[in-house]
This record gives C-alpha cells, sequence and structure tokens, in this order.
C-alpha cells in the first residue's frame, strides 16, 4: 500500500464539512466600505466575533469629515450608492455632503451595522504575531483616552483614500494669526460674512468651495492655483439629455423624486442609463483616440465660453494635457464664480505665509483673515498609525518608493490582511461603489475560506505582487494618466512617475478580475502546521444542512436545497448557449 504522504496519524475532525469555526474579523473604518462589510460579513458568514472601528463620532467616513460649503459627489448620485439600496430620493443630479452622510447612516442602520460599530475608537498601531497569526492592535477610545489591546485573525483597512488630509508645505503655515482651516476640517462656526478668504488649491475641493463662499456677502476671495485643470462634465450630461432632462438644471423637482419613489421600474432604467455610460466612455482615457481628441475640442470651447470675462483665466486654466490626467470635475458655478468682481485668481506661487497673509513669490503681500487649505488627501502614502507585517517590515517602508497591492487588496508579509479602496482602486470612469463592493465580496470570500478549510494564514505571493507593479505601470503608459501633470492619481504626492491611485482597466475589466479569486496567488499556512492531513477540513462526513440544530429549527440548514428553483440553474431549452445570463456577462468559476 502506498504511503499517504503524512507524517501523523489522521484523526477526523469533529464537525461538519460546511461548518463554521470560529474566527475574528476587525475592519478599520465606517465609511462606505467598512459599512458594505458590516452588510456582507454577517449576512454571508457564521460565527464570526466582527467588529468596526471608527475613529469619529458617527459612522460616514469621508462624508461624515468633509463638511465644506459646496460639497457634493462629482458622479451622479445614482451610481454613488449601494446596488442593493437604491435611493429614489436624492435632491439633486450631483447628491450634497449632508445626503450622502444621511444615505449612509440610514443604510448601516437599516442593516443592522452599527451593532458591530465601535465609535470613537481610533485604531493607533496593527502587528502581526507570526507565532499566534493573529493582528494585535492598539486601540485608544478617543472619548476618554482610555487605551486598550485587541487582537483578530482577519484584518481589513477600510479607511479608503480621502481620509489623511494633506497640508500645504508652505513655510509660515503655523505663523497665521487668522483662521486656517482644512475642507476636511472645516469649522462650521466660522462667519465669512465680509471677510478676505485665501483658498489653496484648484482641485475637486476647492472647485465647489470657491462658488459658495464667493455669494456670501462682502467676501473678497484670492484663489491662489499652481495647476491647470479641466472643468468638464463627462459623467452626466449625456445622461441627462437621454433622459429628456436639462444638463444645466440639476436640481430633481418633487414631482420627479417621487416618480422614482412610485415607479421601480422608472428609476431602475434612469440607474442603467447611468451605468452605461460611465462603462463605456473608457476610452477618454487612452491618449489620442478619437473620444479624447474630441472631449478637448468640446470641453475647451466650453471652458473659454464660461470664461468670456476673465481670458486670462482661460489661458492658464486650460491644459496642454489629456483630459483626465487630473480627476475631471463637473464644477456647477467654479468657472462662472472666477468671472466675479470679488474674485482674484492668483498663479503667482505663494513665498510664504505671513502673521497677516501670504507674501507672492514675486514680492505681493495679499492680507487675509482666513487661510482655506483644498490641498486633499495624502493618497499615496500608507494608512497614518503604523502597520507591521511578518517580521517587523511597516506597511510604510513596503510602500517605499510607490504604493503597491495585489489587485489593491493584499500586500506580501502582511498575512491576513486586506484593503478595502487600496492603492489602484480608484476608477476615472464608472461606478466606483461597485468596485467597492466586489472588493468587499473578494475579502468575504477569502474570510471564509480561511475559516471553512482551516487555514491559519494566507499571504499573496511576492511575485504575484512584483508582476501586478509591472502590469499596472505597463497599462497606463498609453494613457493620459501618464501625461505632464500633477495629479493624486500618481506617487510621491502627485508627481511621480507611477499611476497609484486608479486600477489598470475600465470599471467592467475590475469587476471581472475581482469576481472569483486566485488562490493559486497565494502562499497558505494551515491550522494543525506542518506534516498534518491538508485535507482534514472535510471534517466528519456530514453537512450542516442536515444535520440537527440546537434552535427552534429541525435542521441547522435545508437538506432538500438543491431543488429550490433559486439554486437551479435552469438552461435554455435547444439552445443552452443562448442563456441571457452568459450573454449579459462572461461564465466565470
Amino acid at each position: 500500500m502506498g504511503s499517504t504522504g503524512s507524517s501523523l496519524p489522521l484523526q477526523l475532525k469533529d464537525a461538519p464539512l460546511d461548518g463554521h469555526r470560529r474566527i475574528k474579523v476587525r475592519v478599520i473604518g465606517a465609511g462606505y466600505s467598512g459599512i458594505y462589510l458590516g452588510i456582507r460579513i454577517p449576512q454571508r458568514l457564521r460565527n464570526v466575533d466582527f467588529q468596526i472601528y471608527e475613529k469619529n463620532e458617527s459612522v460616514g467616513g469621508t462624508w461624515w469629515v468633509n463638511k465644506y460649503p459646496g460639497c457634493a459627489c462629482d458622479i451622479p448620485a445614482h451610481s454613488y450608492q449601494y446596488s442593493f439600496n437604491p435611493n429614489p430620493d436624492w435632491s439633486a443630479f450631483y447628491a450634497p455632503q449632508r445626503e450622502i452622510c444621511g444615505y449612509l447612516q440610514g443604510s448601516a442602520e437599516k442593516y443592522g451595522v452599527l451593532r458591530f460599530v465601535k465609535l470613537l475608537h481610533k485604531v493607533e498601531t496593527c502587528s502581526w504575531d507570526d507565532s499566534r497569526k493573529k493582528w494585535l492592535l492598539t486601540v485608544q477610545r478617543t472619548d476618554t483616552n482610555e487605551t486598550f489591546e485587541d487582537d483578530a485573525d482577519v484584518l481589513i483597512a477600510a479607511r479608503g483614500n480621502l481620509s489623511d488630509p494633506a497640508w500645504p508645505n508652505i513655510s509660515g503655515l503655523e505663523s497665521f494669526q487668522g483662521e486656517v482651516m482644512h475642507s476636511a476640517s472645516w469649522n462650521d462656526n466660522y462667519d465669512f460674512k465680509n471677510k478676505r478668504v485665501g483658498i489653496i488649491g484648484n482641485g475637486s475641493s476647492a472647485i465647489q468651495i470657491v462658488p459658495s463662499l464667493q455669494k456670501i456677502e462682502g467676501t473678497q476671495l484670492s484663489c491662489f492655483v499652481r495647476s491647470k485643470t479641466w472643468i468638464t462634465n463627462p459623467f452626466g450630461d449625456n445622461v441627462m439629455r437621454k433622459l429628456g432632462l436639462d444638463p444645466n438644471k440639476l436640481e430633481f423637482s418633487p414631482e420627479q423624486r417621487q416618480e422614482f419613489a412610485d415607479n421601480p421600474e422608472k428609476l431602475f432604467e434612469f440607474r442603467k442609463t447611468i451605468e452605461i455610460d460611465g462603462s463605456t466612455i473608457h476610452d477618454i482615457s487612452i491618449r489620442g483616440s478619437d473620444m479624447q481628441r474630441g472631449a478637448i475640442k468640446l470641453f475647451g470651447a466650453s471652458m473659454k465660453d464660461r470664461l468670456v470675462k476673465k481670458p486670462e483665466v482661460a489661458e492658464f486654466l486650460i491644459p496642454s494635457f489629456g483630459i483626465g490626467c487630473r480627476r475631471s470635475t463637473p464644477g456647477p458655478g467654479y468657472l462662472e464664480a472666477l468671472t466675479e468682481d470679488n474674485v482674484d485668481f492668483i498663479t503667482n506661487p505663494i513665498e510664504t505665509i505671513t502673521t497677516t497673509g501670504v507674501t507672492l513669490k514675486s514680492g505681493r503681500s495679499i492680507l487675509l483673515d482666513v487661510l482655506v487649505c483644498a490641498t486633499g488627501f495624502n493618497t499615496s502614502s500608507a494608512p497614518p498609525f503604523p502597520i507591521y507585517g511578518r517580521g517587523g517590515t511597516s506597511l510604510q517602508k513596503r510602500f517605499t518608493p510607490h504604493p503597491t497591492a495585489y489587485l489593491s487588496l493584499a500586500v506580501d508579509s502582511f498575512p491576513n490582511f486586506f484593503m478595502m479602496l487600496g492603492p489602484n482602486s480608484a476608477i476615472g470612469s464608472g461606478s466606483l461603489t461597485m468596485i467597492l463592493e466586489k472588493e468587499g465580496d473578494y475579502i468575504v470570500k477569502c474570510i471564509r475560506k480561511l475559516q471553512k478549510e482551516d487555514y491559519a494564514a494566507m499571504s499573496v505571493k511576492p511575485e504575484r505582487v512584483r508582476d501586478w507593479d509591472e502590469y499596472c505601470h505597463e497599462y497606463f503608459k498609453s494613457t493620459v494618466y501618464t501625461d505632464t501633470c500633477h495629479s493624486w492619481y500618481k506617487s510621491e504626492g502627485g508627481s511621480g512617475n507611477r499611476i497609484t491611485g486608479l486600477w489598470p482597466g475600465s470599471p467592467l475589466h475590475a469587476l471581472e478580475a475581482l469576481r472569483a479569486p486566485r488562490w493559486e496567488d497565494y502562499d497558505w499556512e494551515v491550522l494543525d502546521g506542518d506534516g498534518g492531513n491538508s485535507l482534514r477540513w472535510l471534517g466528519n462526513g456530514w453537512s450542516i444542512t442536515h444535520s440537527k440544530s440546537e434552535g427552534a429549527k429541525e435542521w441547522g440548514g435545508d437538506p432538500g436545497w438543491y431543488i429550490e428553483p433559486r439554486f437551479v440553474d435552469f438552461p435554455v431549452p435547444g439552445r443552452p448557449e443562448d442563456d441571457e445570463e452568459f450573454q449579459m456577462r462572461p461564465f466565470s468559476h
């Protein structure tokens, strides 16, 4: 008789094949990503010790933190929501911050996520203990400053890439004696009326802030702008016209919102039209494509028309790089605000910040009462708290010279650690929330494999991370994202030569890539250690579905589940290849 290949005698595991061994999962952050995990993990898994640590006093993530005037989503609201929880009541095509935050809070309450959320809990450090196969966490309660220790089998960073504010690197900032605020730490109590306001930056935040502050009585705005940028509306105009709506009227009437609420089919068709539009403009990202050339011509003319009162602004602002190199934004009212008499458009760089204002490199001094730093976030760096993987390697070091993670989710030498919206997660068009959902689904599948098949740890292979990094670098060479521009999509704070913010492909490419994990890209460690029978997870020959239940139900599941219509795959008679499902999207294992 042949050898079994195992040095230890096999003792069957006294548990059903599909049982759920206890597993401990910790999530950092309760924004879009954390809330999604708070829905899917309890839905799809069992016997999980599950908590979500959130440092703020409410769920909502970046939509709780960012409260500056004019803060809104810059893609259609009906595409910026969970696929299973459509909101018929968005007040505008681009929803304001308070509604998005309310939607997230409502979703968390509706699906029971708040049971697992620990608010005002800030994760300070995370370290992998290789002997215990556990993550060790240090957590601070921000309301009491109490610090405690926790551990987890699986750690998920769901903090997103818009959570760590980036302040301008300008000498003298700390000496300014007026009001200073960042777009991500807004002072709601400050009265801007009759104030001299300096605004640093012209990214997405500044583009929304300027029109709001410009309208306040007595304000005088000094907009300090270093970068050219496209002010476009590729996300919505075509859709609105297809739907018979006026692109210049971004608010939905009460009658329209009521019709969406009363007619789910109309709401679905509205959403579907938006999704198809967002998913079919990927060609605009390809340098020299017909769509890219046409967009440059169209939006260049549009910007000149909107800036006709101040042609010098158009001359500076309209870029030579392709549309999309920097994140394009519709910017309702921004260009119009720049042409107003109480707005000064300043392109001469700031030399230093003084106690009373700023001094430009030209020597000109500008007096200010308040300085608004709309300078974005640190998107190309590791989380702002230490994470140490196997051997004490820090994620900060691992992300040097540039951050990279396999499929944007996993980093070698960091076992059982996953990221939501990690490096190369964002997209230039299409639905970001659908990618977020598929990342979450992928992670849930990984947790289930660890739990079901008795693995202590999984860690992506270093060579697969290198392959991914090489793939990303090669893919972006033919895109506008590598044009010469300063962008948060790029490494080194926006000026590097690697694209670290965007997925290397279309949104639909991302959904397919994340659909089924390639388990062979990971190294695995079994609970029983080397030498044991690798198939011990098969258990005692029973399934939980026909095991006696300890509760009110007779069985642990449904012993005849396999003929339930919802589980049966009915082929098309005569021509199975005409199956509508697989014509809409390919089959995947």
